[in-house]
């Protein structure tokens, strides 16, 4: 009898579903949902890892708002992950639209423009770094100037904001050719036997007919963009000046170099805030955005 309830069991499939998943559950559980609510009641706390927790209430949250760095970090965060979100939608857009009409080599040139997506950071921060030197940078000898490309507070950040566009590219692309491989060739050889140019096919079939993808990669990239930290880390070190200090690099000065971990859980709670805050407006603003979208 036990053996015959063993068997149903085992043979039932929901049973089998819930074993294949319990390895991500329990991964999910320990990894991410423990620790995020850990860090919740740490954000109420002080606590430098050493000494007893000690329970403060909103004094975190307060000491962070009447500090004038915080809003330059705030300001920077914005700054870089705004424009990573425009340029990095933008322009693998156009290429995307562009190798889309089958133009010669066009696997090489997504091969190419992925590849940087797939390189690991430590290894584009050293390139990088090389390119932007201010004495035998290669960007400066093309252009034949001589910026202090990561120790100018006016160039430092524009400098990492060319980097992750970069990086962004190739991936974003292969999103927005994915979503063109489902749109008919009839409506652009329609458009083409209308007389319509490129621009006003890109403008009027590609944009609209795309834009369920579009929106998709808007809210992904800005997320990301929010939450940058390894080229900070591997290039500037947030300067010069804390002129390219965003709010996870100060996150992670404030828990790990500081030992301030109660203000750094503060910080990691104010930028969730303003992610999940943008996310929502986004969301609401869908059925503007996108063509044909309903609930």
């Amino acid at each position: 009898m036990v053996k015959s309830y063993l068997g149903k069991i085992l043979n039932n499939q929901g049973f089998a579903g819930i074993v294949f998943i319990l390895p991500a559950l329990l991964g999910t559980l320990i990894f991410i949902i423990i620790p995020v609510i850990c860090s919740f009641g740490l954000s109420f706390a002080k606590w430098d890892l050493l000494n007893p927790i000690e329970f403060v209430g909103l004094k975190n949250y307060i000491d962070i708002f009447h500090e004038p760095l915080f809003y330059k970090i705030l300001v920077n965060t914005f700054v870089f992950a705004i424009s990573t979100s425009i340029f990095g939608v933008i322009i693998p857009l156009v290429l995307a639209a562009i190798l889309n009409s089958k133009i010669r080599g066009s696997e090489f040139y997504k091969t190419a423009y992925f590849l940087p997506f797939i390189t690991p950071m430590i290894v584009i921060g050293v390139v990088w770094e090389w390119i932007f030197d201010p004495n035998i940078g290669l960007l400066n000898q093309i252009l034949h100037l001589h910026i202090n490309w990561l120790y100018d507070t006016n160039f430092a950040m524009p400098a990492l904001i060319i980097v992750s566009v970069w990086k962004l590219i190739g991936y974003n692309m292969v999103i927005f050719l994915s979503g063109l491989s489902g749109i008919s060739q009839s409506m652009f050889e329609a458009a083409k036997i209308d007389g319509a140019n490129a621009f006003q096919t890109f403008k009027n079939i590609t944009v609209p007919l795309l834009s369920p993808t579009i929106f998709f990669v808007v809210i992904i990239t800005a997320i990301s963009s929010f939450q940058i930290f390894d080229l900070i880390y591997l290039m500037t070190d947030g300067g010069p000046l804390d002129s390219t200090n965003v709010l996870v690099y100060a996150i992670y000065k404030n828990a790990f170099e500081y030992f301030n971990i109660g203000k750094a859980s503060a910080m990691a709670y104010v930028l969730f805030v303003i992610i999940l805050v943008l996310t929502l407006m986004q969301w609401k603003m869908r059925k503007k955005l996108v063509y044909n979208e309903i609930d």
